[in-house]
């Protein structure tokens, strides 16, 4: 299946700036330091090509022989990468045998293209430290969002596992902030082929990966069971419905469920 065709530089960089003109206002803060726990590890930049300011990124390497490495992907939260210090990620994927890379999406209004090229520009980065090894990803909401159109063309990743990922980022906002449905319906109608490219089904269509895994919660108005099963479907992966578990909880109700099965995710894909 070919994934949605990319839209002008002129009506990409006009789309974007709509969307985090709609979108809830990140504050900058300041980032900190990883745990103790999470030693040894290097916070890192990344250069872009097109962008105005570097990326951001923690690199944690696993303690032992590596047997892959993992791009994960934060949701739309001020605090970025640092959302996966905490609930038990790094530490699976350390234990497990994976080096990680967890990357910044920075909300600058003015910048010019989808965060899909900062995906990109990570999973470059991550194939430059892994060599050889399998690479997999891990995202959350709108990092695994993303994440769908860099798969979509993408043939070097084996594996990928998803949690709280909408289909549309244009359907989410119709439903859980109704008041700017005039602005939901311009671009629509206007943006047609942006519109297009945002559709996550039609890349999740196009993957190429050996194993995807999508979770969600039963509880979550804005990414319903219903959009999950359908990525699933389309991405021919499959799928976990997490009761009583909204946004960016399921992590908090199964924890241990949701480490092991992206763990097995990416065992799947190496074929173990």
């Amino acid at each position: 299946m070919t994934p949605p065709i990319r839209p002008s530089a002129a009506k990409e960089s006009t789309a974007i700036r709509l969307l985090l003109a709609l979108s809830p206002r990140l504050p900058r803060v300041v980032i900190p330091a990883p745990p103790d726990a999470l030693q040894p590890c290097e916070e890192i930049t990344l250069h872009r090509q097109g962008a105005r300011d570097p990326l951001t990124a923690t690199w944690l390497p696993t303690d032992g022989p590596a047997r892959g490495a993992v791009l994960l992907l934060p949701p739309w939260l001020a605090w970025g990468r640092t959302y996966f210090y905490r609930r038990g990620r790094l530490e699976a994927l350390r234990a497990a045998g994976y080096h990680s890379l967890a990357l910044d999406l920075p909300p600058h209004l003015w910048r010019h293209g989808f965060f899909d090229l900062d995906v990109e520009a990570g999973l470059a980065e991550l194939r430059r430290r892994a060599g050889d090894l399998p690479l997999h990803v891990w995202g959350v909401s709108a990092g695994g969002y993303w994440a769908h159109p860099v798969l979509a063309r993408t043939e070097g990743v084996g594996g990928a596992f998803f949690e709280d990922v909408a289909p549309h980022l244009l359907e989410w906002s119709w439903r859980m902030a109704p008041l700017g449905r005039p602005f939901y319906l311009f671009f629509r109608h206007v943006l047609r082929q942006p519109y297009a490219y945002l559709d996550m089904r039609r890349h999740a269509e196009a993957f190429s990966l050996k194993a995807v895994t999508y979770v969600g919660g039963a509880d979550d108005p804005g990414v319903r069971a219903a959009d999950t099963r359908e990525l699933a479907r389309r991405a021919r992966g499959t799928c976990r419905i997490i009761h009583q578990a909204g946004h960016l909880e399921s992590i908090k109700v199964a924890n241990r469920e949701i480490l092991e099965l992206a763990l097995e995710t990416f065992a799947r894909a190496e074929g173990a």
